[in-house]
């Protein structure tokens, strides 16, 4: 009887919800996605493969699966993979087909976002350069030579999937497809163009009949058989919803933190504010797909971070830059997943009540033909607590924090309750390399005027110049000064990210921001009676990746003036001659099989600007990430062996003085002994201070009080042993601590049960009750062991404090090694 309720309950909600619009084995209707004919709700992740690396993609997306993720998310990057026009590039950290078959090996989902715009702080959004030259081109409108090649594009990558038969009409993992990317942002300034466009775009990719759904994301007039859904942190709140009753609503960029640009500090989102939306979106929403982005950030390998971004993509996600588990952040999600699994069947077949539980509290219940009921207890007020009453009982709700009650009667969760450990990555210090005679040094020349082959009357636009060959680009000019030697001053206007100015040999450097690439430079310089040289690198610090009009953005310098107190310069207007790039860039320097093309010197002196440094290092032991250490570089690229592990930039702090020190070295670009480290730096960085650093979790650290409940993984286990989860509720809490594999708790360095002060993310003291007995008991239990777990327990721990009823908790610093 209860499968024919469930059945019933099946079919009335896909009735009663619309009609249900089919794609091979992915189906969805106003509810859910529908996969292999059951309803889902679908936790997902973005992992992009070319910001890490084919070796780390097994561990990245098992990590995932253990996080409770049911699919990976990941953008397809056009210009990886055509660099030129009909050349393709589908090897190595471009594998893509190699990332989707191992999502599958998994057993997780794949959600195929190919745009092929795709934004993401990519270089030029995704978009192959070359585009730009294309006659009469208008990037991402009704314009006929882009759709052609973003038909050409879209239509390769759909049939290389469909040749592995990855879409899951086929058997395969793909369970969505994207096209385009956050176009309702800019689609106002393409008027009609933008409107026909979007219809252009819908038609083309369900054209290619991949058999699964197709998402247009920030598209809120998304066309009949596009799923519109939401990107942003509180989806829960802002989005208006599907645009039609018969789509799921679906939130594909749930901003996990935030990415990085140079001169400003690392962003950070808590694990409670992600919880709190999720649970919001799914309970207010109805929502049932959501997907972390990014769940792990990776690394802007080479030049392909976008304007200002930091070569670390995302580092603060469950899953760090170097693919290490972040806590609580990582585990916090997990038990959200596992408690709100628990309400799957009410959620996707009930029927939802709202019900107003006091001036900022309310709850949302979801009734189950069969019987089942889930209620979510929400608490909007951002500063006080509230005990809120709930069918004949009373229940604790700390600020802005929902609790999820998957019986409509016991707490499985709290959003703002994290009772998972906390971990602290450290950077253990390797060699340092500070020994001058084993570097070499190579400077680079300074082109004037006389030396370039390339000539013209004005000055060029940067990135039309160097077809995005290079970041650097030299104008060089002269000037006749009738006067005898003086003061003047250098004025330049650029629309680039920095510069270096050089007249008659001196140097200058100045630079944007991102909030403001256009700047003015202004030196006082010396001007020599006669021939007057002026070289000028203008320098970008990535391709611009967002707006309308992409391919009408300009970079490079606008205008060049000289003055002294007899004569005014105007050199806009004057010969200029070119140079695309640098000379070690032309001659590849950083590899070993080009290196010897330059003269290479013994390192003399720290503090040249536009300078090449190079040296042999060998692999730190273990397994441990390896990260290079560049707190004393200015400015400039780094390779090893050959392959640049992005650009660095440490000496562009904020205010708080954040700044990226540390560059992914993936393991795989190593050798054990040998490797050839190669640095270009334009500020004058001093490369004697720099390491070779391992990353690793030295530290864990957990926290729960008496009000914690027990984890979801104990509602669960004790509700399939005793079919009772009332008794859960008188579960002890416990602190659960776990050490990264190959490493063990090696020692307590804090351990208090009473009422400690501080918290895991502060500094920590013993409060007025404190039980002597708090280090060996967790002594005894988790030291030598890979994790442990101890309950809060006033008989084990042997306290009594005054007053009795005070609630005690127990704080626990372990490090591992």
């Amino acid at each position: 009887m209860r499968r024919v309720l469930l059945l019933v309950a099946a079919v009335l909600a896909v009735i009663g919800s619309g009609s249900v619009v089919h794609g091979g084995d992915v189906t969805y209707d106003g509810r859910s996605l529908i996969i292999g004919g059951r309803r889902k709700i679908v936790f997902s992740g973005s992992i992009h493969y070319p910001r890490t690396t084919p070796e780390m993609w097994p561990s990245l997306i098992a990590k995932a699966k253990e996080g409770g993720l049911d699919a990976i998310e990941t953008y397809v990057f056009w210009n990886a993979h055509e660099p030129q026009p009909g050349h393709y590039d589908f090897s190595g950290r471009h594998d893509i087909v190699s990332f989707i078959k191992e999502v599958h090996a998994q057993g997780l989902y794949a959600c195929l976002r190919i745009g092929p715009f795709i934004q993401s702080e990519w270089s030029y959004g995704g978009l192959p350069f070359w585009l730009h030259d294309i006659p009469g081109i208008v990037f991402r409108s009704d314009n006929e030579p882009f759709k052609v090649y973003m038909q050409n594009f879209t239509a390769k990558i759909v049939s290389m999937m469909k040749s592995e038969n990855l879409y899951a009409s086929q058997g395969g993992p793909i369970i969505l497809s994207q096209i385009e990317n956050e176009y309702g942002t800019v689609q106002k300034a393409y008027g009609q163009e933008g409107l026909a466009y979007v219809q252009w775009a819908a038609h083309m990719a369900e054209g290619l009949q991949t058999g699964v759904p197709w998402v247009m994301c920030k598209q809120n007039n998304a066309p009949d058989r596009m799923i519109n859904s939401c990107n942003g942190k509180k989806c829960g709140q802002t989005f208006v919803g599907p645009n039609s009753p018969d789509k799921p609503a679906l939130w594909t960029e749930n901003w996990t933190t935030r990415y990085q640009v140079y001169g400003e500090d690392a962003p950070v989102r808590s694990a409670e504010d992600i919880a709190f939306h999720v649970t919001l979106f799914i309970a207010a929403k109805k929502g049932s797909f959501v997907n972390y982005y990014m769940y792990h950030g990776g690394t802007n390998f080479g030049r392909t971070a976008s304007a200002f971004v930091t070569t670390s993509y995302y580092d603060q996600a469950p899953l760090d830059e170097y693919g290490l588990i972040r806590q609580p952040k990582w585990g916090h999600l997990k038990e959200l997943h596992a408690a709100l699994r628990l309400c799957s069947t009410p959620l996707l077949s009930g029927v939802k009540v709202n019900l107003y539980l006091g001036p900022q509290q309310q709850a949302y219940i979801f009734n189950a033909v069969s019987g089942e009921c889930a209620a979510f207890l929400i608490n909007n007020d951002t500063i006080n607590a509230a005990s809120v009453p709930f069918r004949n009982a009373s229940y604790d709700l700390p600020p802005m924090s929902i609790s999820i009650l998957p019986d409509c009667k016991n707490v499985a969760f709290n959003t703002a309750k994290v009772s998972t450990q906390y971990t602290t990555r450290t950077m253990g210090r390797g060699k340092v390399l500070d020994a001058a005679d084993m570097w070499q040094e190579f400077t680079e020349a300074i082109p004037n005027f006389d030396s370039t082959s390339t000539k013209s009357e004005t000055l060029m636009e940067q990135m039309n110049t160097t077809k995005d060959s290079s970041d650097y680009l030299w104008y060089t000019s002269r000037f006749h000064h009738e006067s005898s030697d003086t003061q003047a001053i250098l004025e330049v206007s650029s629309l680039g990210h920095a510069l270096h100015a050089f007249v008659n040999g001196q140097t200058d450097p100045a630079h944007g921001s991102r909030m403001n690439p256009r700047f003015k430079f202004e030196r006082s310089v010396s001007s020599s009676k006669g021939i007057n040289y002026v070289s000028i690198l203008s320098v970008m610090v990535g391709m611009p990746n967002s707006g309308a009009f992409l391919e009408r953005r300009a970079a490079g310098l606008r205008t060049v003036k000289i003055r002294d107190k007899l004569d005014n310069y105007d050199l806009t207007n004057y010969s200029w001659g070119y140079q695309i790039g640098l000379q070690g860039e032309t001659l590849q320097i950083y590899t070993e099989q080009r290196s010897s093309q330059v003269q290479w010197k013994m390192f003399s002196n720290a503090g040249n600007p536009l300078t090449w440094y190079k040296t042999q290092v060998d692999a730190p032991p273990g397994h441990a990430p390896v990260a290079l250490n560049l707190a004393s570089m200015g400015k400039g690229e780094a390779w090893v062996n050959g392959q640049s592990i992005g650009r660095y930039w440490p000496s562009y702090r904020s205010p708080n003085g954040s700044a990226q020190t540390w560059y992914n070295v993936p393991r795989s670009f190593l050798k054990p002994t040998g490797n050839l480290l190669v640095l270009l730096d334009e500020n004058g960085g001093n490369p004697l201070q720099i390491s070779l650093d391992t990353a690793s979790i030295s530290q864990v650290c957990g926290h729960v009080t008496a009000s914690h409940m027990a984890p979801v993984s104990s509602w669960i286990e004790h509700n399939d042993r005793t079919k009772n989860p009332a008794k859960v509720s008188g579960r002890r809490p416990k602190v659960l601590l776990a050490c990264p594999s190959k490493s063990k708790i090696s020692r307590i360095s804090f351990a208090s049960y009473g009422t400690p002060l501080g918290s895991c993310t502060s500094s920590l003291a013993l409060g007025t009750c404190h039980s002597q007995n708090s280090k060996s008991v967790v002594e005894e239990a988790c030291l030598g062991k890979m994790k442990c777990s101890i309950a809060v327990s006033d008989r084990r721990f042997g306290v009594h404090c005054v007053p009795p009823l005070e609630p005690k908790s127990l704080m626990v610093v372990a490090e591992c090694q």
